[in-house]
Order: C-alpha cells, then sequence, then structure tokens
C-alpha cells in the first residue's frame, strides 16, 4: 500500500486529545492539555476523556466514536492519545479505515496504542506517530530531548534525521551489525506478538521493525520474541530496533539472563542489523518515531536515521 501523509501541524492549529485505551489522571490529563496550549496548540477534548468503564475510557463503541469522530473533524488537525494501558485491540474491528483514509491527519501514541498504529497504518497507508502522550508525558515534567524529537516530528515537510539518544545517557549499541533501509514499523512488543494469528497481524517484510517494552521479565521478553520469531516475523524484517526497555530486570527466581543476552540470543544470528537501547519507549527522554516512512539502519554510521519526511506541507 502506498504511503499517505498527513499535513504538518503548526502552532494554532487544533488537537484533538482522545483517550482509546485506559482512563488518564485527570489532573495529568489537564497538565498535558495546558502544556500543548502552551505550545500555541488550540484542543478539543474527546467524549471519552473524562469516562470509566472499568479499566477502560468508556464501552468499546465510545472509544472507536471517538475516534472515527476526530478523524472525520475537518477542524481537527491532529490527534494525541492520552495514554496507554488496555483496550485499543477491542476497537480493531469498530475504527472506519475508510473515513481514515479520506481524511488523513497526525496520529500520536505508544504503548498500547501500538494496535491502532499497526492496524491504520496497514490498512490506509498512513503514516502515523510513535511518541509521546498528554497524561503520560505532557502532563508531567516533559524533557526538551522529548519535545524536540516531537515537534521535529511532524510540524516540519522534511525527514527527523539521525536518532540519537539523550545527553548523559549510554549510547545505543549494535547486538549485530550491518546496513538495513527499509520502512519503518512496529511498537510495544506485546501488543505485536497479540496481533499474530489475527487479520491485524503485523506486516515486517523487508521493514525496520522496532520494538519496545517495559516492565517484563527477560523470560517473558524471550517467550515473545520467539512466538515472532516462530512465526518468521524476525527473518522477515530487514533490521531491528529495540528500546531500553525500562524496568525488564530479571525476576529473583528467574535471574539467569538480562534483557541483552536474551537479544543476543533471539536475535543476533539473524543476519541483520540489531540495535538495542534506543530512547523511543517507556521512558521520559523518548524519541518520536514515525511508521510508515523511510529510515535507515547502519552500524558504520551508528545508529537509526529517518530518511524520509513523515508530513507534507
Amino acid at each position: 500500500m502506498h504511503s499517505l501523509k498527513p499535513k504538518k501541524i503548526s502552532p494554532g492549529d487544533t488537537i484533538g486529545v482522545i483517550a482509546p485505551a485506559s482512563p488518564g489522571d485527570m489532573q495529568s490529563a489537564q497538565a498535558g492539555i495546558s502544556w500543548l496550549e502552551a505550545q500555541g496548540f488550540h484542543v478539543r477534548t474527546g467524549a471519552t476523556l473524562d469516562q470509566t468503564w472499568g479499566y477502560l475510557a468508556g464501552s468499546d463503541d465510545l472509544r472507536a466514536a471517538d475516534i472515527n469522530a476526530m478523524f472525520a473533524d475537518s477542524t481537527v488537525n491532529g490527534i494525541i492519545c492520552l495514554r496507554g494501558g488496555y483496550g485499543t485491540m477491542r476497537l480493531l474491528d469498530l475504527v472506519d479505515y475508510a473515513l481514515i483514509r479520506d481524511h488523513p491527519k497526525v496520529f500520536v501514541g505508544y504503548s498500547d496504542i501500538t494496535a491502532l498504529h499497526l492496524s491504520i497504518g496497514q490498512r490506509t497507508g498512513l503514516v502515523t506517530f510513535h511518541g509521546p502522550m498528554v497524561a503520560s508525558d505532557m502532563g508531567r515534567d516533559i524533557p526538551l530531548y522529548t519535545q524536540d524529537y516531537f515537534f521535529k516530528a511532524f510540524t516540519a515537510a522534511s525527514p527527523i534525521g539521525a536518532i540519537i539518544n539523550p545527553p548523559l545517557t549510554p549510547p545505543p549499541i549494535f547486538i549485530a551489525p550491518g546496513t538495513a533501509h527499509g520502512i519503518l514499523t512496529g511498537g510495544n512488543l506485546s501488543l505485536i506478538a497479540a496481533t499474530l494469528g489475527t487479520p491485524y497481524e503485523i506486516n515486517t517484510r523487508g521493514k525496520i521493525l522496532c520494538l519496545e517494552e517495559v516492565g517484563e521479565a527477560p523470560y517473558r521478553l524471550d517467550r515473545m520474541l520467539t512466538q515472532l520469531l516462530l512465526a518468521g516475523k524476525l527473518q522477515q524484517s530487514a533490521g531491528i530496533v529495540v528500546d531500553v526497555c525500562s524496568g525488564c530486570t530479571p525476576d529473583e527466581e528467574a535471574a539467569d539472563f538480562t534483557v541483552a543476552q536474551v537479544l543476543e540470543d533471539r536475535l543476533g544470528t539473524l543476519g541483520k542489523p540489531v540495535l538495542y537501547y534506543l530512547h523511543f519507549g517507556h521512558t521520559p527522554h523518548k524519541a518520536t518515531l514515525p511508521l510508515g516512512v523511510a529510515a535507515t539502519l547502519c552500524s558504520e554510521r551508528g545508529g537509526l536515521t529517518i530518511t524520509e519526511a513523515a508530513t507534507i506541507d
């Protein structure tokens, strides 16, 4: 499917804020909205923003309708999710993909929002953005690093360029060297594994696969990576990028392997470049990655470079 790029957004434009997964803390939500307004954006909140239905921000029908309504609204220039959590996979059969294809716009989120990135990207071709969310990031002390990549991603119709880790943090390392060119895809490892065997199964063929995770012990990372291996998804990719994997420490009773050792064992012999410890997941410092555009992964040049613009003028 051909790439479909949204228009870039600028201060003065309107951002829609929705909660397609779990409900958010309203204090953090309001702080995040205030941060967006301080950057010069107008904010329109969706019907789900103050809803709670168990561990969900409202019923499936309401959350799906919120997504569809924000894409349909011609006065909304971009959409940013409130937070992740749980629930977006429940919406995949309810989202109006034809409507999204006809009304492309910036769409931002990460974690549980991965299910929507994959389904929207693979069904419409729309470039979406794996990046910070309103309550989870903007409603807190959002670092300058995160802000810089956030604005760089979709306020100018030009490639982001190199993704470099924050100052005073370890640089990413190559588990396996090499060079790969491909379209970016991916997101949260748990969500990606959960798509297998469904109509929304991730397509990794010839792509640079980005994987992020939080709070999973190494043996659980091993299980999910092995699932992707058995499904052929890792072998089909051109290259693989793994984030910091925040909080993915060994359980006391299963402290045999570190994250790096699991990655070396599961990914190191695939014959393609594998980069580990890039900041783009569940950490305060996170780069925004445009999913659906061309990128290069190169051990000789030090990492991941976004080579294609993600938005249009």
